[in-house]
């Protein structure tokens, strides 16, 4: 399965190479726009409505707007990003969105069910509407054109298999939102890859003094836990931070990235880290929707279009901090 998983995320990779050679529509950029004097990326009179479940300017979700903001110039196009991490006020947005009568919009689904009859009052305005990063099992359900991001269950089962590899007897998976079912499907798959024990423990993201206590007392309650995943940059860190109060060797991995954890894996504190490459998850569905608007065309033929997951390590580390200071990774 993974090897299966690593073609399809080169595959979008190298699709994003694609359609920045193609144009819009296959045509240059230019001759789309009715201007065959005007540069690539020339002004063109479409909107599109990104709303994601998170705050735009975080850690994360900063290199998705830098994709999808990408993506906008390049096409020519204006691209809005707005977000929340709450479901019904997510669903608001969205609301707020399909009044505007937008080109297209683009939804990130941590919480389907509170985004579900936002989804289908836009399709059903006939909006196009692609999803992104969470929420890739209910996407087609929804009507929504395709779906970009990383399998979670997929990645977490990766994460699994490596800490196997490295000899882990007990994992503790740390969960920061309640009801995220992307996180529940990332530390499943983890406890399927591990094959070995897997305690999921509830910690609050916005807290990292009681992540840090939290961790620690755990560990200090349990000397066979040898290895902690933290599902998100900052949880890592705080979560490391309460790894090193113990004085015990405990292995320590994460999900994505930020400077911290780069500087972890850099140092040897941190194992490695999984990317789901989210500036795609920005940048390839404004592509696909110029397109989809000009040509019909569509990507991923009702299967999502995996983006992820990318591993990052020892090995690789230094060129990846590189594309990180650049806002691309």
């Amino acid at each position: 399965m993974l090897r299966s998983l690593k073609k399809m995320a080169v595959g979008a990779a190298a699709l994003a190479l694609v359609l920045t050679a193609c144009g819009t529509g296959g045509q240059a950029p230019e001759e789309a726009a009715g201007n065959g004097d005007a540069a690539a990326g020339a002004s063109r009179d479409l909107d599109y409505a990104v709303i994601i479940h998170g705050v735009p300017d975080g850690s994360f979700w900063n290199v998705v707007k830098k994709g999808a903001e990408d993506g906008g110039a390049q096409y020519g196009v204006d691209v809005e990003v707005t977000g929340d991490p709450e479901g019904s006020r997510q669903a608001q947005l969205i609301d707020s969105a399909v009044a505007n009568q937008p080109d297209g919009i683009v939804v990130s689904m941590a919480n389907p069910d509170a985004l579900q009859g936002s989804i289908e009052a836009a399709r059903d305005a006939g909006i196009p509407v692609i999803t992104i990063n969470s929420g890739e099992d209910r996407s087609a359900e929804f009507g929504a054109l395709a779906h970009f991001g990383q399998s979670e269950g997929v990645a977490g089962e990766g994460v699994g298999e490596r800490l196997k590899e490295e000899g882990a007897e007990k994992v503790v998976c740390l969960i920061h939102e309640a009801g995220n079912v992307g996180l529940e499907q990332r530390c499943q798959g983890v406890a399927d890859g591990f094959g070995g024990e897997v305690q999921n423990l509830q910690v609050d993201l916005n807290n990292p003094q009681g992540i840090q206590a939290t961790v620690k007392s755990t560990l200090m309650g349990d000397d066979s836990i040898d290895t902690v995943v933290g599902l998100n940059p900052s949880v890592t860190t705080a979560a490391l931070a309460g790894v090193e109060e113990t004085g015990e060797e405990i292995k320590v991995a994460s999900f994505d990235i930020d400077a911290d954890v780069l500087a972890g894996i850099q140092d040897g504190t941190i194992l490695f880290t999984v990317d789901q490459q989210q500036y795609l998850q920005g940048y390839l569905p404004i592509a696909m929707l110029v397109l989809y608007h000009d040509n019909g065309n569509t990507l991923g033929g009702g299967h999502p279009v995996l983006t992820g997951p990318a591993f990052v390590d020892s090995e690789n580390v230094d060129q990846v901090a590189e594309f990180v200071q650049a806002g691309t990774r």
